[in-house]
């Protein structure tokens, strides 16, 4: 394996999909390598499948040529990093790479660093159709890498992790440039989250690569081992012809140490229902009442980096009916947990799940048609809008985005009265969060800040 870098220049000039934060003042910075190897697939042991538990077993097969890239994102003084390399199995549904983390309050006030990984073919040379991968993105800076099948995929997380890693060998290049890594964690969402999950029931016995995996917005099942040039996608988000993202299919395996958070919004729970396992001494499971799987803060925060690496982003004035429950201060919370629990061994609180009853499952909801149990933030303990994963058409944005319905006033009048009750009451909710660990003590002013501005609008006369 061979890295080089820091990497620069491209007709464009700057790294594709890197934070838009203003790093500097934060005490961090951003650098990209670019990684070269042989990489193995992985095929299921003679004898053996994969089995419902999730106790896979495989072994190392072909091997293929790759050249991929990792974005590093670290402090600038030894002195501010917590030890921690968050490694980030990049996203690629949309056909391009989403890092799928870092860049929060939590991530720079922490002292965290991340290596967000390039593993997938698509993300390299995207689709046929409409090709939006590094390469045709700017072909002077990319058009050297090169990933012949997502089957290398596992491998190539495993290599670059490497390099990043406690035991790294320390060449002239070292993407850490001397820091003392102490620990790996492999972070992954949606598609990344089951690449992730296969990697941790198939191929984490056999690295023993990472101290901890952070699953956030799991649907329930891991990628097959071997899809070739295939793009696994939600169900729903095709017309048949491309493989899809298999759901409520298996468990994460429960005879290893490695902790592991899986972290879910009301959409993912429905398809996770039948994998719930319980939470033990190297296992939790978060499930957020009213969430879906994106929401109107998700598109806006990602509003910037559109701007900057396609000159467009969503316009969110026509977004308004999607939901409107932000998952980043729970990812956030949870990350502060993940770290707590690697560090001191002292555990993420338990939470109670999303209700369910009926055959087939569904949410059990109240009579605001919110989901009943699961972690409940203030503007779901205290709403002032219906927020759920229920779908409002028959189209994959449709089930992803879920709803978002504003109360009418006279509703409102009806819940709370005044105001005045209205923020004393939201106050209380975002204090219990706090309490109950879901949400860090940081992010409630902001919270309390849009529920003022929000309440604004409303007739108490």
């Amino acid at each position: 394996m061979h890295v080089s870098g820091p990497v620069t220049g491209g007709s464009r000039g700057w790294a594709f999909g890197g934070p838009t934060a203003d790093l500097a003042a934060q005490g961090y910075r951003q650098d990209e390598y670019f990684v070269e190897g042989e990489a193995v697939r992985y095929g299921l042991a003679p004898g053996t499948t994969l089995d419902w538990d999730g106790q896979w077993k495989v072994r190392p097969m072909g091997s293929a040529p790759y050249t991929t890239r990792m974005v590093v994102v670290r402090p600038d003084e030894p002195a501010d990093f917590n030890g921690t390399v968050i490694v980030l199995w990049n996203n690629v549904s949309a056909g391009y790479e989403n890092f799928g983390g870092g860049d929060s309050a939590e991530f720079f006030a922490g002292g965290y660093a991340y290596a967000a990984v390039s593993a997938q073919r698509v993300g390299i040379h995207g689709t046929p159709e409409n090709p939006q991968g590094l390469r045709a993105w700017d072909p002077e800076r990319y058009g050297s890498l090169s990933i012949e099948s997502d089957d290398y995929s596992f491998d190539i997380f495993t290599q670059a992790a490497d390099l990043v890693a406690p035991d790294r060998a320390r060449g002239d290049i070292d993407p850490l440039d001397g820091f003392e890594v102490r620990r790996l964690f492999a972070q992954g969402a949606s598609q990344s989250a089951a690449r992730l999950a296969t990697y941790f029931n198939a191929v984490q016995p056999l690295s023993r690569r990472f101290d901890a995996f952070f699953l956030v917005m799991y649907f329930g099942g891991g990628t097959p081992l071997e899809v070739g040039a295939d793009v696994m996608t939600v169900q729903g988000a095709n017309d048949g012809t491309q493989p899809t993202i298999p759901e409520g299919l298996h468990l994460l395996r429960n005879d290893l140490e490695t902790p592991v958070m899986v972290l879910n919004t009301e959409c993912e729970a429905t398809s996770c229902y039948g994998v719930r396992q319980p939470d033990s001494d190297h296992f939790r499971y978060w499930e957020v009442a009213g969430a879906s799987h994106v929401s109107l803060q998700a598109i806006a925060s990602s509003a910037p980096r559109q701007e900057r690496d396609f000159g467009f982003s969503l316009p969110l004035d026509e977004l308004q009916g999607i939901n409107q429950v932000s998952l980043a201060p729970v990812v956030d919370a949870a990350t502060h947990h993940l770290q707590a629990w690697v560090t001191e061994d002292i555990g993420p609180p338990v939470q109670p799940r999303i209700e369910f009853a009926g055959d087939p499952p569904e949410v059990v909801r109240d009579e605001n048609g919110m989901a009943r149990g699961g972690i409940r933030l203030p503007e779901v303990e205290v709403p002032l809008a219906h927020n759920s994963a229920l779908r409002k058409g028959p189209d994959i944005f449709s089930r992803l985005v879920g709803s978002h319905e504003t109360f009418s006033s006279q509703r409102l009048r009806e819940l709370y009265g005044s105001r005045e009750t209205y923020l004393g009451r939201f106050e209380q909710a975002a204090r219990a969060a706090v309490t109950a660990s879901v949400v860090l003590p940081r992010d409630v002013d902001p919270m309390l800040a849009g529920a003022a501005a929000a309440v604004g609008e409303v007739d108490w006369s």
